[in-house]
């Protein structure tokens, strides 16, 4: 399932409650289209134009395409890797920053963490390899973790966002030296 949230107006929609929030998979932020998209888009929408839909998988496929990520190899190090990373973004953590003890009110679930290694196994295999990498891990933090980082008045005051708590803990934790 796929939702947009539009952050300038509200009314008449309600922001979802945490535990909804931690369902998606991804927290994605989208720019405004180029001129040339706009354009694009004004073609395909304020015409006669029938937009002609076709199939290119089906339900049986994405089943299988699932199984298919699930049974990428993860190393016991890079699995680690992305356990400490949800668990330091918790303020509550032995293992937690001080910034994160600072700005951060509710940090990562163990449903971020599976997140976060089934998208990495997704990652590697859309880079035509069969096994994760810390690259995969690192490049999922951001779009799996920022909408699940609850952060404080503190943060706010100090004009902090989610992504810039988040692009702090990859600095201090830097995955392990091969």
């Amino acid at each position: 399932m796929l939702a947009t949230q539009n952050p300038i107006e509200l009314e008449g929609t309600y922001p979802l409650p945490e535990a909804q929030l931690d369902r998606f998979i991804f927290n994605t932020l989208l720019d405004y289209l180029s001129a040339g998209q706009e354009m694009e888009v004004l073609g395909l929408t304020t015409t006669t134009h029938q937009a002609q839909v076709d199939a290119v998988t089906g339900a049986e496929e994405i089943l299988d395409f699932q199984q298919v990520v699930r049974m990428v190899p993860i190393a016991d190090s890079v699995a680690r890797y992305a356990v400490d990373l949800v668990r330091a973004t918790r303020s509550t953590d032995d293992t937690a920053p001080d910034f994160i003890k600072k700005y951060v009110n509710f940090g990562g679930s163990v449903r971020a963490a599976q997140f976060l290694v089934l998208a990495s196994k997704a990652r590697a295999l859309m880079r035509h390899r069969y096994h994760v990498s810390y690259e995969d891990v690192i490049s999922l933090v951001r779009p799996i973790l920022r909408h699940r980082i609850l952060l404080n008045f503190q943060a706010e005051s100090d004009r902090l966002s989610q992504d810039n708590i988040l692009e702090r803990l990859l600095e201090a934790m830097p995955p392990p030296k091969a």
